[in-house]
């Protein structure tokens, strides 16, 4: 299921059709010609490999305009003027399409446009179609309403034809696999949703589980709450959960590492501004934060809190450090779970400083970040810790200038802090974010942050 965009100032020139349900346009193959004017249609119209520019520039114009009324249909709530361009002859089209229109008006767009990009050579849908397919990728550009400061862009695949004068989609998904691996799928590209708005943060769940949506909206305010108290930039709380049974929405792998495994609890996913076809196109704008489906049920609110971290320190920029990128995230995390009087993390520190200092000779990077995360995480945190109590910066970024694997090794040796006393172990407390009996960090399989 996919969707289009972009708000022309010739939409006035849009037809519609209201006999076919499509949207209407001619075609001439005369620059000086308009698309979507009154003119006769040309009545045997040339292959596609045999169109001249100005016929492609046409063409492109005209489903434009077909966009950009979609994209007003989306806004204004007008499901007929969504539809009208959808082949009615499909009926499990019409119904994937009602479904998109469905859930887009759940999400409360402030901008929404959509528009043609590069169009594709598919062979198979022009055998299938005749000479007039036209298969296009679609770029998305929206704005979420409180969430989004400036518009984010997504991108999707569709197939066209003309059929007596008339642009039809005949196909929204059928060229999903050359597209962007994660951007196109979308919360509202799958099932029917749920959408849980509390204060700043907005929940996204299947339709048909409203209350675990309920349950992951009150804990993701608490997380945000330990955030603004633990990370001292500003950041107004705003922030996107994605929480559903769908494995593929936004393709987000949920295994990673060496090859022995571990298990992503949740992943920051961030978004550029102009991203397309997953490339880093634009500064970063903001981030969603994606819930590995097998675990929605059962998220906890300290892996909230290492994920909306990163959401919060989005403008640190791109470039800084893995290791500081994580290693805040986790001190935030640490942090947050210490608030509470009753608990402490004092043995994951002690297991820190035995197990992992002793060998620490540079900072982890990423090969370390997959060959070891259970290292390479704990010895973020604990650096960062580090700078916290020996640096006058105190959350910044000018840390980097101060680290060193030798100096963080002195740190420790001479007296570095390792918690309040007279509370309750939360040995339990590690990475993985689970609980084991003995009072220190599991080993083995759990589940992480996905950073």
């Amino acid at each position: 299921m996919k969707h289009p965009r972009r708000l022309i100032a010739g939409v006035a020139a849009l037809l519609l059709a209201g006999s076919a349900g499509a949207a209407a346009a001619s075609w001439s193959g005369d620059e000086g010609d308009a698309p979507g004017s009154t003119a006769a249609a040309v009545e045997a119209t040339p292959p596609a490999s045999e169109l001249t520019e100005a016929q492609k520039k046409s063409r492109q114009h005209e489903v434009d305009i077909l966009l950009a009324h979609r994209a007003t249909a989306v806004l204004k709530g007008d499901l007929k003027g969504f539809l009208a361009v959808v082949d009615p002859k499909q009926p499990a089209l019409v119904a994937r399409q009602r479904l998109l229109f469905t859930n887009l008006r759940k999400f409360g767009f402030s901008s929404l446009k959509y528009f043609t990009a590069d169009s594709w050579d598919v062979p198979p849908l022009a055998e299938k179609y005749g000479p007039t397919t036209y298969t296009t990728r679609v770029m998305m550009r929206y704005q979420l309403a409180g969430l989004d400061p400036k518009p984010v862009q997504t991108d999707l695949g569709y197939t066209f034809v003309r059929r007596a004068n008339l642009w039809v989609l005949v196909e929204d998904g059928a060229i999903d696999e050359t597209l962007s691996n994660d951007g196109h799928r979308q919360p509202w590209d799958f099932g029917e949703v749920t959408v849980v708005r509390r204060g700043k943060v907005v929940v996204v769940v299947d339709k048909t589980e409203a209350a675990l949506g309920q349950k992951i909206a009150r804990v993701s305010e608490g997380a945000v709450d330990a955030v603004r108290r633990h990370w001292p930039r500003p950041w107004n709380g705003a922030v996107l959960v994605v929480a559903m049974s769908e494995p593929r929405v936004m393709a987000t792998l949920w295994t990673a590492g060496n090859g022995q495994g571990w298990t992503i609890a949740a992943k920051a996913v961030t978004l550029h501004e102009g991203e397309q076809v997953g490339q880093e196109s634009g500064p970063v704008i903001g981030s969603r934060i994606v819930v590995n489906p097998s675990m929605r049920k059962t998220l906890e609110e300290d892996l909230l809190v290492h994920e909306m971290t990163h959401v919060a320190t989005v403008p640190i920029g791109a470039k800084t450090p893995i290791w500081l990128v994580e290693g805040v995230a986790e001190y935030v995390r640490a942090h947050s779970i210490e608030d509470d009087p009753e608990w402490t993390v004092d043995p994951y520190r002690k297991t820190v400083r035995t197990k992992y200092l002793p060998t620490l000779q540079k900072l982890p990077g990423p090969n370390q970040f997959d060959d070891d995360a259970d290292r390479a995480y704990a010895l973020s945190w604990w650096v960062v810790e580090y700078l916290v109590g020996a640096s006058p910066y105190h959350c910044r970024r000018e840390w980097v200038d101060d680290v060193s694997p030798a100096g963080v090794r002195r740190g420790a040796r001479g007296g570095f802090r390792c918690g309040r006393r007279g509370r309750r172990s939360r040995g339990d407390w590690s990475i993985r974010g689970r609980r084991s009996s003995s009072g220190e960090p599991s080993s083995g399989h759990g589940s992480s942050p996905g950073g």
